[in-house]
């Protein structure tokens, strides 16, 4: 019943930091809010389309933007209303098809088209898809162009060969297929990535940045006082411990649910993710209670675990996912339990696994956490015991 007091008490003082209702509860859901808005998958930008007439070049580049089913594409009267719903952020993106683009390919010369999107990332991956459609409707333009100026057939007779592939040659056959396996799968939610990686960086920080309750606790003779009481010093450990990983599950149950609640997050087998999240916890009491019993100052401790927290998360893939990093990156990354720890959630979410597929990385994960939590317990032991 004492352990249990002590990380009931670890919790309430937790709870009762005004600075934790912003940096516990309402900061992580915003940086998943805003990671998933910008890069997330799973949405359908909005691209705006003005065509200055309705020739054949301006109809088919219209029609083969419309047919990619991930965008949602509006038209618009003029190009003014366009920009304008560009720069307020209405459309991410827009495409200006000019008048008399038939003419000015049929003489040969370049057709020019104006792309328009905010000055940002998303703007420039969107301006990519738009212009792999383009080039699907203009590529037979400029086979129709050289045909023409070398034989003198009409431009548009010459476009309707190139667009029907030309003269077919007898006996062949061409097949497309795509080799390898997509990094994240279509059927990835625009939040489920960035909660995962945001539920390891703060379960870990919230853990670590604990040490400094801890320091107080010392500094302020809560520990000795209750040395004085029939209260072991097992127990003392036991509980300062076990506030440490019950702040750390408080954080990690608080963005689960709330990412579900709110973005529909899919965390995969339950059971599964409710056992990482019960190891990684153990995983950050045990550094947390480390690092409250190494040091004395509560101050150096909080700026040291927060710089500490966010090199570890950063390293481990939960800045940008580990899979984009190189084989020797991906290497070092395992160093940390953060990457363990993604690896079991994207087995979860992103291949469909269960408990039985991520026991490899609840079983590195009960090694880190076994450490540490033995390694703090003799620290700890030492530095309330000491006069």
């Amino acid at each position: 019943m004492k352990v249990l007091a002590i990380a009931v008490s670890n919790i309430r003082r937790m709870l009762r930091e005004r600075s934790n209702i912003f940096f516990v509860f309402i900061f992580p859901i915003a940086i998943i809010l805003l990671i998933g808005a910008q890069f997330g998958g799973g949405v359908d930008p909005a691209v705006g389309l003005y065509l200055g007439d309705d020739g054949r070049l301006a109809t088919g580049i219209a029609e083969e933007i419309e047919s990619d089913e991930r965008l949602d594409v509006l038209r618009y009267e003029n190009d003014e209303d366009l920009t304008v719903a560009v720069e307020r952020g209405h459309i991410q993106g827009g495409v200006l098809l000019p008048a008399g683009m038939d003419e000015v390919a049929a003489s040969g010369e370049q057709v020019t088209i104006e792309f328009v999107a905010r000055p940002d990332g998303f703007g420039q991956q969107l301006q990519q898809v738009v212009a792999a459609a383009v080039s699907r409707v203009m590529t037979p333009v400029t086979a129709a162009q050289f045909a023409s100026a070398e034989t003198g057939t009409d431009f548009f007779i010459a476009l309707d060969v190139a667009v029907s592939g030309g003269v077919p040659a007898p006996g062949l056959t061409v097949e497309t297929s795509a080799l390898g396996e997509a990094v994240f799968p279509d059927t990835l939610g625009q939040f489920d990535l960035g909660a995962a990686q945001q539920l390891v960086l703060f379960v870990f920080l919230t853990a670590l940045t604990g040490s400094a309750a801890l320091i107080m606790t010392r500094q302020l003779g809560i520990s000795h006082r209750m040395l004085s009481t029939p209260t072991s010093i097992r127990t003392i450990v036991v509980g300062e411990g076990s506030g440490r990983w019950a702040t750390a599950m408080v954080q990690g149950l608080y963005i689960m649910a709330a990412t579900f609640l709110l973005f529909r997050v899919n965390w995969g087998d339950p059971v599964g993710a409710f056992l990482l999240l019960i190891t990684f916890a153990a995983v950050g009491a045990g550094a947390g209670t480390l690092m409250g019993s190494i040091f004395q100052n509560d101050q150096q401790a909080a700026g040291i675990s927060v710089v500490l927290s966010i090199g570890l998360a950063a390293l481990g893939g939960s800045m940008i996912p580990a899979e984009l990093f190189s084989d020797t990156m991906q290497k070092v990354a395992h160093i940390t339990p953060h990457a363990w720890a993604l690896d079991g959630f994207a087995e979860l979410v992103r291949r469909g696994g269960n408990t039985a597929d991520i026991l490899p990385e609840l079983g590195v994960l009960a090694a880190y956490a076994l450490v540490l939590i033995l390694l703090s317990a003799w620290r700890l032991r030492i530095a309330i015991t000491r006069p």
